[in-house]
């Protein structure tokens, strides 16, 4: 009944707006954004076979959160983010940040990059959410379904691209953030950035700290950003970036099965260099990359009769990789894109005994190399024909042909209509082959078929635009963990057939006034974790001279909790955001805020055994330059 009267008292406030904003109307949608995930080229998004949901820096600054993963979760059709607590998702055992895409993502599914190059953990072969934090974020790209033509193995979900901060405007800028709340959470950010001429730079400190609202879930975070950029003349630029994390959280268990001195110590870092070429008919890009990370863990022992540890655990992974591609313009309308990546990712894994004995569980790299090809052709201004294959090839798993076709048709102004068939591809992380009970050296990759196609439409003079996508997925070759003798073990004897749509629905209604919502349906032939069978987000915005109030709904209905014994839950949260900004001498803007979360106070998990806090309050002060 709750449920029902949140959802219809945020339908009547919507009525409400729009009878009383009928004068005044400016503004219009930007929904053709221009992207680069989905061709490496810059490209409005309306003319590119996949489906791409961009969120840019506008929405991050309104929400006030300093992680980026539940930002996504909620304004990202068909996409969850599994959560454990007010802040910090952790690694090992009980950890959150899961990403599902169309009911795809467990394990290694969705690739995360940072400006088009792979992050994630060389010996776990997961991406790290605790290192993507919202201050070091430009705008982020999501291709809803596979990108594996691009972006090879671990993209077979799709691809959650974060495009870093930064200088934009000639001079200095400068922003400082500050917030505190609920649990003793408080959170810190400043950046600052310079552009004079050629020359860009930009840096960004973040700090987050939480006693947690369970015992024993305390949580603490700090990431460095920083970000160089020199344009050579008109058509090369080159830039580089190091982003540095540390962080160390606690987990308390399951509440039936509480946990003492579980943590896990995470360092983090990532470096990159690219040199990119704009020219009238040709563009492309250098990049090289190198991530790693080591990690620390105490696995802590039961709280009732429990004996402390004997070792710790220890991990030392790396990612890298050189990445080379250049787009062409043949002929009028025409685009062709071929690219060569190469990536080596792997590390080793042991336990330490508090004597000093080292048991080593895993000390390997693996090297991959691939080639690809795409083009796209533009046909009398309404019709453009995409298609592309990658061959993919692994020392330890051979070769992999990754084919991808799409279609794109313009049959009026404002409308968009899309068909595409894609495949996803994923190898077996070191964990899956080497590490642990299950590990099994003789696994093969898995992959996956998408075919979808989707119709978008602006009305109201670009003010109203809405969107509606089908898609059917066959999974195959999945790797699962069965029971062989009594003993578990990896097998590749997984298939899924996941089918569904998704809604997009966004309108100006004023200058003062608002409104968006995103809806998605996912029906799976099997039991799916952390994916809900429906998904609903919506939410009003209201500015007026420097006064702003945001309120949203999100709603998860039969979705299945993360863990041994997964039960279907269904919860329903209202969030607000008030603001109030000023400004004053020295061109200084600023903004106060309040925010409340869960404002009902609604009692649910997402990881079985690991309550969601109640309602949650936060209050702040962000300065502007």
């Amino acid at each position: 009944m709750q449920k029902r009267f949140i959802i219809l008292l945020f339908i009547f406030s919507v009525n409400i707006f729009n009878i009383t904003s009928k004068a005044g109307v400016r503004d219009t949608l930007q929904i053709d954004e221009v992207t680069v995930t989905a061709t490496k080229y810059k490209e409005d998004k309306n003319n590119t076979p996949l489906t791409i949901s961009v969120i840019d820096r506008k929405v991050i600054d309104e929400s006030s959160e300093s992680a980026l993963l539940p930002i996504l979760s909620q304004r990202v059709p068909g996409l969850f983010v599994t959560q454990r607590g007010i802040t910090g998702f952790g690694i090992s055992t009980g950890s959150a940040g899961m990403v599902n895409i169309r009911g795809v993502g467990q394990g290694n599914k969705v690739l995360t990059l940072f400006d088009g190059q792979p992050q994630w953990a060389g010996v776990f072969g997961h991406a790290l959410p605790d290192t993507y934090v919202s201050g070091e974020v430009e705008r982020v790209e999501v291709v809803r379904g596979p990108a594996s033509l691009l972006y090879g193995s671990n993209a077979m979900g799709g691809v959650i691209n974060i495009i870093t901060r930064n200088q934009d405007k000639e001079g200095v800028s400068a922003e400082a953030n500050m917030m505190a709340g609920s649990y003793g959470t408080q959170k810190y950010m400043i950046n600052s950035g310079i552009k004079q001429g050629k020359f860009k730079a930009f840096i960004t400190v973040n700090h987050d700290r939480t006693d947690g609202h369970r015992k024993n879930s305390r949580f603490h975070l700090t990431n460095e950003f920083f970000n160089l950029q020199y344009e050579i003349n008109k058509f090369l630029k080159t830039s580089a970036y190091v982003a540095l994390t540390q962080s160390k959280g606690y987990n308390p268990g399951a509440d039936f099965n509480p946990l003492i001195d579980n943590w896990a110590d995470m360092k983090r870092g990532t470096a990159s260099f690219s040199m990119e070429n704009t020219g009238a008919t040709a563009s492309g890009a250098l990049r090289a990359f190198y991530n790693w990370g080591h990690h620390k863990i105490n696995d802590g022992y039961a709280a009732n009769g429990g004996r402390p540890q004997s070792y710790l655990f220890y991990s030392d992974d790396h990612n890298a990789g050189i990445l080379l591609y250049q787009n062409f313009n043949l002929w009028t309308g025409n685009d062709l894109t071929a690219g060569i990546d190469y990536k080596n990712w792997g590390g080793k894994a042991w336990n330490d005994s508090i004597n000093g004995n080292k048991a080593t569980l895993v000390n390997k790299s693996i090297d991959e190399i691939a080639g690809y090809v795409i083009m796209q052709q533009k046909l009398w201004d309404k019709l453009y024909l995409n298609a592309g294959v990658r061959y993919e090839y692994n020392d330890q798993f051979g070769g992999e042909w990754i084919p991808q076709a799409g279609i794109i048709y313009h049959p009026v102004e404002g409308n968009t209509l899309k068909a595409s068939f894609s495949k996803g591809y994923r190898s077996p992380n070191l964990r899956e082959l080497y590490m642990f009970k299950p590990a099994n050296p003789d696994l093969n990759p898995e992959y996956m078929y998408n075919y979808e196609i989707s119709a978008g439409q602006f009305f109201l003079d670009r003010k109203l635009y809405t969107a509606l996508t089908l898609f059917w997925i066959d999974g195959k070759n999945m790797i699962e963990t069965v029971r062989e003798d009594g003993r578990p073990q990896n097998r590749n004897t997984g298939s899924f057939v996941n089918k569904g749509y998704e809604i997009e629905a966004a309108y100006n209604i004023s200058s003062m006034w608002n409104v968006d919502m995103n809806y998605s349906y996912l029906h799976s032939n099997k039991i799916l974790q952390a994916a809900p069978k429906h998904k609903l987000f919506a939410a009003v915005i209201f500015n007026l001279r420097g006064f702003s109030a945001t309120v949203n709904v999100q709603s998860i209905f039969d979705m299945y909790t993360v863990g041994e014994n997964p039960r279907e839950v269904d919860f329903t949260l209202l969030n607000a955001r008030l603001a109030y900004q000023w400004k004053l001498k020295h061109n200084i803007r600023m903004t106060v805020f309040a925010k409340g979360e869960n404002l009902t106070g609604h009692i649910y998990s997402i990881n079985e055994g690991f309550p969601m806090p109640g309602a949650i309050f936060m209050g702040g002060v962000n300065f502007k330059i």
